[in-house]
Formats: structure tokens, C-alpha cells, sequence
């Protein structure tokens, strides 16, 4: 799997960590725990993947960031 930088974060409005994948636009997860959400961002940067090139759209590649925890 490519490596994109994740970004979570505490979202009191929806009290669950946000999972947030800047260099994939409008892909984000969540879950109870930070891992729960790193863990299902994980499936949604694949399933991001998987419709853009479903549907012939660009796959950005990753920038090389690391990991980051909020």
C-alpha cells in the first residue's frame, strides 16, 4: 500500500477520533480510538484508490510525510 500522510484528530461534534488523508481530497475515517481510525483510514485510502481508477482518474503519488498524531 502507498504511504500518505494520515492526520487524527479529536472531534468533540462527532466524539471520535478523525482520521483525515490530505493528499487524497474527501478521504477521512473515524473510530473510537486512534487506532481504530488510523486503522480505517487505511481501508479508505485503498477504497479511494480503488474508485479512481475504476474510473480513470489520477492517483496522486504520496509525498513522503510522516505519520502525525493530534
Amino acid at each position: 500500500m502507498r504511504k500518505y500522510e494520515i492526520i487524527i484528530c479529536w472531534s468533540d461534534d462527532d466524539q471520535a477520533f478523525i482520521a483525515e488523508v490530505p493528499e487524497l481530497p474527501g478521504c477521512m475515517a473515524h473510530g473510537d480510538t486512534q487506532e481504530d481510525a488510523l486503522m480505517n483510514a487505511k481501508q479508505a485510502i485503498q477504497l479511494w484508490i480503488d474508485t479512481a481508477l475504476e474510473f480513470g482518474d489520477h492517483v496522486p503519488e504520496p509525498k513522503g510525510h510522516r505519520l502525525l498524531f493530534a
